[in-house]
């Protein structure tokens, strides 16, 4: 240990048994809450074989979870977030047989060793782990499960008071409301277009941007009973969920709309109704105060044509830069 501290080492690692620890490198982004392994690095993860750390105490007891379990992998997982190397050493410690286990205990020993793992994740805020071969592991929220955040407050979620984006299981969620709610609209003869902060994203990223928590979508007025979903939430006065879980109502706020992940998870889509108003400005009848929340000349927005957006061709203004600028200043 004080032989490699100089470059950079901060924890020795060896074996116990015959089971090598795999050599994955982890790269801990924290603002993103998600962990990606590869196959070298100094930076080392356990993947369960047994092994003994070694690091100075002061180090230990500097971390914000210096105890929590599974040891080897938490230890791992925090050293790769302050940027520590690990190092494992070519010898390995002798290892007591035990019993042979039956499959039973085998299964159960599984199941908590994977349990263990994820109430570690998400003591440290992780939810996704991206892994060498390029399969992932989500540790979030789904479709059966609320959101990863609360209620927002002026306009601004916990986690970017945190110094972290959307957590990834909510942005996957928002994409997957998106893609959907665009496909019925577009299925249905709707004139729509992205709004706002969604319009920004795809202009600049062709996504969401990392930190928003919902998408905006304008509509025609007048189209809103071609979409079955709306004039069933229309007709009803009551919510509707469609066959594939997403939830469809009527804003509590105002006269809008809002598409929800599912009952449970309420990520969503807002769907925004405008008419034509005198002088061919497009108006609506809510409006909540936001910098982008304005009136515009419908000559802005058509002929309508298209951006990449959440891995789709999604229906935007004719010239969204030129949308953008109007609704957010030069630049």
């Amino acid at each position: 240990l004080e032989a490699t501290r100089a470059g950079g080492t901060r924890v020795v690692a060896a074996a116990v048994g015959r089971q090598r620890p795999q050599c994955w490198s982890a790269q801990v982004d924290v603002r993103a809450w998600t962990v990606r392994y590869g196959h070298s690095g100094g930076h080392q993860s356990d993947q369960g074989a047994p092994a003994v750390l070694l690091l100075r105490t002061h180090d230990l007891f500097s971390l914000p979870f210096p105890l929590a379990r599974p040891v080897v992998t938490s230890l791992s997982l925090q050293a790769a977030a302050r940027g520590w190397h690990l190092l494992l050493l070519p010898d390995s410690f002798p290892l007591s047989p035990g019993p042979p286990q039956s499959p039973h205990e085998q299964r159960r020993a599984e199941e908590w060793r994977g349990a263990q793992h994820a109430a570690l994740l998400a003591q440290l805020g992780i939810k996704l782990e991206q892994l060498p071969d390029g399969s992932e592991r989500w540790h979030g929220c789904a479709k059966d499960t609320r959101r990863c955040f609360g209620t927002i407050r002026a306009q601004t979620p916990q986690y970017l008071l945190a110094g972290r984006w959307t957590p990834p299981c909510c942005l996957r969620a928002l994409r997957a409301t998106a893609r959907h709610v665009l496909a019925q609209l577009q299925r249905a003869g709707v004139r729509h277009w992205l709004e706002g902060g969604s319009l920004l994203g795809a202009v600049r990223l062709g996504d969401i941007i990392p930190w928003d928590y919902d998408v905006d979508v304008g509509l025609y007025q007048q189209d809103v009973p071609k979409c079955r979903w709306l004039a069933a939430v229309l007709a009803s006065g009551r919510p509707v969920e469609d066959p594939q879980g997403f939830f469809w109502e009527k804003a509590a706020e105002g006269e809008f709309f809002r598409v929800h992940f599912s009952r449970s998870n309420r990520l969503h889509v807002d769907l925004w109704p405008f008419r034509v108003g005198p002088g061919g400005v497009m108006t609506k009848d809510t409006w909540l105060g936001h910098r982008q929340d304005v009136e515009f000349p419908e000559s802005l927005l058509l002929p309508l044509g298209t951006v990449t957006f959440a891995g789709v061709r999604a229906s935007a203004p004719r010239d969204p830069r030129a949308f953008l600028e109007f609704k957010f200043g030069p630049g």
